[in-house]
């Protein structure tokens, strides 16, 4: 285990609107914003998008598995924000529903919102970690600094 100490410097309120690619817009703000380590919490509807709900087979590095979906899911999630090589790099885990039919796991691609998805991103300070691509497993990993 590795770890890091630090406290919060800002919160900001976050509300993205039908259509916004979930993950571009985060992107985009903590460049606008100079987020370098941050939390968010997030809850509303992706209109379609993919995730990845684990390995294909628990192996080194991972292939991962893909679900698509559509027509409009509720979903909440928490991610991360870290400063990478070309910039922030944002790693979003959620749950997703529609009916009885629920989906869980990495938020991944042009997931689009729907309707609305209001989110709440903490800032931290004194964290000096980044994500740094890893030849293992071929994943952007956190690094501590």
């Amino acid at each position: 285990m590795q770890y890091s100490k630090g406290e919060i410097k800002r919160v900001i309120l976050v509300r993205f609107d039908d259509g916004d690619i979930l993950i571009d817009d985060i992107k985009k703000l903590a460049r606008k914003e100079r987020i370098s380590a941050g939390v968010m919490v997030f809850m509303g509807a992706l209109r379609k998008g993919y995730v990845v709900t684990g390995p294909k087979k628990p192996k080194i590095p991972p292939k991962p598995h893909w679900e698509g979906f559509k027509d409009a899911w509720e979903v909440v999630g928490v991610g991360t924000i870290f400063k990478g090589q070309k910039g922030a790099e944002v790693h979003i885990h959620g749950a997703l529903g529609k009916g009885k039919k629920t989906l869980t796991g990495c938020i991944r691609k042009d997931s689009r919102v729907f309707l609305l998805i209001e989110a709440v991103i903490f800032e931290l300070k004194g964290i000096k970690a980044e994500k740094q691509l890893d030849p293992e497993t071929g994943l952007s990993l956190l690094r501590f600094l």
